[in-house]
């Protein structure tokens, strides 16, 4: 390098040292809450490799991730064990939770239901994580859930809970559309039956906006039961007319469906009517210490922009409530 060179490079040096600090500050902070997304948005768009998914998240500072479909999600990007702890490890991030389910309500499977949640919480324990996220049964059709399915549920809650305090985890059940936790008079059933030292829960904030809930009216009245939560927004949307077009000749549009139109109503953060402000307050009023999990079910600009979208609401507006 000549020294004109050399003297030009030097003097870049504090421009770029600047640019490089503006950027991180752009970036979730990580402090009291530590941000995380979800695998289940790459489902929902074309096949890509699992290293991608870890690249976008070292680029928007999301430096956690929830698996989904446990075991099956390693075999899907052809990944080991092994494989993912030194990818991880390559980009500073973390595996925090897996979106796990099972028979809860089905009192036969109740060895196989207890098996297949330790097996997820050894697997996560291995990867340094300590909660497992719970989702209960489908509904069987539109109807109230049967009681007995219902005290099943509970029980085999219960019983989660009671194996996860055993192996350092806390556990708490997500609420969700179509399943049998899903209205806000059910989850406080559910919490009621219950044990507050057991099990908790894990909220999505979509989910109960959708299903009508009072989003921060229920985060407030189980604040102390919540170790990890989902930060999704949504307003319900009906999905927009099929383009004229794209289809091959002769091939119909999809039809509108209930599954479509959840799809149209999910948001980058910021863009739909959930009171994630509110929310926010009531995590400090919480002393909360965990992971967010922003958990996009739709990414309308592409996981990339979508994230980084998410990320500098969170940076704009959350984090000077509570970080």
């Amino acid at each position: 390098m000549s020294p004109l060179s050399r003297r030009t490079f030097l003097a870049s040096l504090p421009a770029l040292a600047a640019t490089l600090l503006r950027a991180a500050e752009q970036l979730p902070a990580q402090r009291n809450v530590r941000w995380a997304l979800s695998a289940a948005l790459w489902r929902n768009l074309p096949p890509c490799p699992l290293t991608s998914i870890l690249d976008i998240m070292q680029e928007t500072g999301f430096v956690g991730i929830r698996l989904t479909g446990f075991p099956g999600i390693l075999e899907r990007y052809q990944f080991t064990a092994a494989r993912l702890h030194a990818e991880l490890s390559r980009r500073g991030l973390h595996v925090v939770s897996i979106s796990w389910n099972g028979p809860l309500a089905d009192p036969a499977q109740r060895q196989p239901t207890l098996a297949s949640a330790r097996q997820a919480m050894e697997f996560l324990a291995d990867f340094g994580a300590n909660h497992l996220v719970v989702f209960p049964p489908n509904r069987r059709g539109d109807g109230p859930v049967p009681e007995a399915d219902f005290a099943a549920v509970c029980e085999r809650c219960n019983q989660i809970g009671e194996l996860a305090g055993e192996l350092g985890f806390t556990a708490g059940l997500h609420n969700h559309l179509g399943q049998m936790v899903q209205t806000e008079e059910e989850i406080d059933r559910f919490m009621a039956r219950t044990d507050p030292k057991l099990f908790g829960l894990s909220p999505d904030t979509a989910h109960l906006h959708l299903a009508g809930c009072d989003v921060v009216g229920v985060l407030d009245r189980y604040r102390d039961r919540i170790h990890f939560l989902d930060y999704k927004d949504a307003k319900w949307t009906d999905p927009a007319p099929f383009p004229a077009g794209v289809l091959p000749p002769g091939r119909p549009p999809p039809k509108p469906s209930p599954n479509s139109r959840f799809f149209a109503s999910i948001y980058d953060l910021g863009d739909g009517q959930v009171d994630f402000p509110g929310c926010h307050r009531v995590l400090k009023r919480a002393n909360f210490r965990g992971w967010i999990c922003v958990d996009l079910d739709t990414a309308r600009q592409g996981a990339l922009a979508s994230y980084q979208r998410c990320g500098a609401y969170v940076t704009r507006v959350l984090e000077p409530i509570y970080s």
